[in-house]
């Protein structure tokens, strides 16, 4: 019995490394071949996911170069989606499908990134806190139009 334990604890380790390419693979050739705005932005919710995860253990290796460079291309990618998403035509406030799923994403993708940098030496984290502030921008840009009225203003207009 302890040694299958011990093989199936050598297989797990040695095949979930690959299992986790696998699956950032698949899910990065979903992203690709995607063509439908709102498909695209939920793909790109799955592929952010494998890239945030991707820079953090690029940076646990200590390669802080390549892990910059995985979280620029997220921050390119989530542009890229926020301007196909506007460029649909299609009012987030009544329709928020894609929307809201990148809105959600990108909030939590920007407390994985704080707490990249926040392991990063004070030198290096700059670079980090940029490419952050994009994403963060991205987000709030969201918020503002699935919820472009504020709580206390009414559509309607006031009586002379």
């Amino acid at each position: 019995m302890l040694k299958f334990c011990t093989a199936a604890f050598a297989a797990l380790t040695l095949f979930a490394p690959l299992a986790a390419q696998d699956h950032q693979s698949a899910n990065q050739t979903r992203y690709d071949q995607e063509t439908d705005p709102v498909r695209k932005a939920r793909a790109l919710v799955k592929l952010g996911d494998d890239q945030i995860d991707e820079a953090r253990k690029q940076l646990k290796n200590g390669d802080e170069v390549a892990s910059l460079h995985t979280l620029e291309q997220y921050r390119d990618e989530v542009r890229h989606i926020a301007e196909l998403l506007r460029a649909t035509g299609v009012d987030p406030e009544k329709k928020p499908a894609g929307f809201k799923e990148l809105q959600i994403s990108l909030r939590e993708s920007t407390r994985h990134m704080d707490d990249l940098i926040f392991a990063l030496p004070v030198d290096k984290r700059p670079f980090f806190r940029e490419v952050r502030a994009d994403v963060g921008k991205a987000q709030n840009d969201l918020i503002d139009v699935l919820f472009p009225r504020g709580p206390f203003q009414n559509s309607k207009k006031p009586n002379p």
